[in-house]
C-alpha cells in the first residue's frame, strides 16, 4: 500500500474536524487541492488563520467587525423592546433568514448541562438578565431548540425574569409541506402543545 505524504496526511486529519466531514470526504477535498494553485491555497490558508481574530458583539454575542454587530449597530433595533435567545450563531441567521423578526438577540452558546459541565455561570445567564433588565426588554422570545437540555435551560432562566417581562417559546411541530405519518412521537406531542385556534 503507498505511504501518502505526512502534508497529505496532516490536511486530511485537519478537515475531518469540521462537522460532517469524514475521512473519505476530507481526501477528496485534499486531492482536489493538491491541483490548486500556490496562491489559491494561500488564499484559504489566510482565510482561516485570520478566524481567530473574529471578534464578537458586545451586546448580543453575534460575530462582529466591530464591537457591535450590524444587527445591534443598526439604530432601527437598537431600542427595540423585544429579544430573542438563541443558543447559536447559526441559530440567530436562520432566524434573521426568515425577515421576520425585527428586535434584537442574545446568544448564550449552549443550554445547560450538567454533565458536560455546563450551568448557568457558563451560559452567563447573570449577565443576560441584567441585560433585559437594563435595556427595559418587555418581551423575551426563547428560540432554544426542543430537548431535555434546551427545556431545562427556558424554565431556569424563565426563573431569573422579573414576572412583568413576558417570555414566550417558538412554537414546535409539524413543518411546512410534513407529513403526519413520518413524523416521530415527539413532533406530534409539541404540534398538539402548540396548536392554535382556526
Amino acid at each position: 500500500m503507498i505511504q501518502l505524504p505526512e502534508v497529505i496526511k496532516n490536511a486530511v486529519d485537519a478537515l475531518t474536524k469540521l462537522p460532517g466531514v469524514g475521512e473519505k470526504t476530507a481526501f477528496r477535498m485534499v486531492m482536489s487541492m493538491t491541483n490548486w494553485k500556490a496562491t489559491e491555497l494561500k488564499v484559504v490558508g489566510d482565510s482561516l488563520t485570520n478566524l481567530k481574530d473574529l471578534k464578537l458583539c458586545q451586546d448580543c454575542g453575534m460575530f462582529a467587525d466591530e464591537d457591535k454587530c450590524s444587527i445591534c449597530a443598526d439604530e432601527a433595533r437598537a431600542f427595540s423592546r423585544t429579544l430573542c435567545v438563541v443558543e447559536n450563531a447559526s441559530d440567530l441567521m436562520a432566524i434573521e433568514k426568515s425577515g421576520n423578526f425585527r428586535g434584537v438577540y442574545h446568544i448564550l452558546g449552549g443550554v445547560l448541562n450538567p454533565l458536560l459541565g455546563v450551568g448557568p455561570d457558563e451560559l452567563r445567564m447573570d449577565e443576560l438578565r441584567d441585560r433585559i433588565v437594563q435595556k427595559e426588554i418587555e418581551e423575551v422570545i426563547l428560540a432554544i431548540n426542543p430537548s431535555v437540555e434546551g427545556d431545562a435551560t427556558c424554565s431556569y432562566f424563565k426563573t431569573l425574569l422579573p414576572e412583568t417581562i413576558r417570555v414566550e417559546r417558538i412554537g414546535f411541530g409539524v413543518p411546512i409541506g410534513g407529513s403526519l405519518e413520518y413524523l416521530d412521537p415527539m413532533t406530534i406531542t409539541k404540534a398538539l402543545e402548540n396548536r392554535k385556534r382556526f
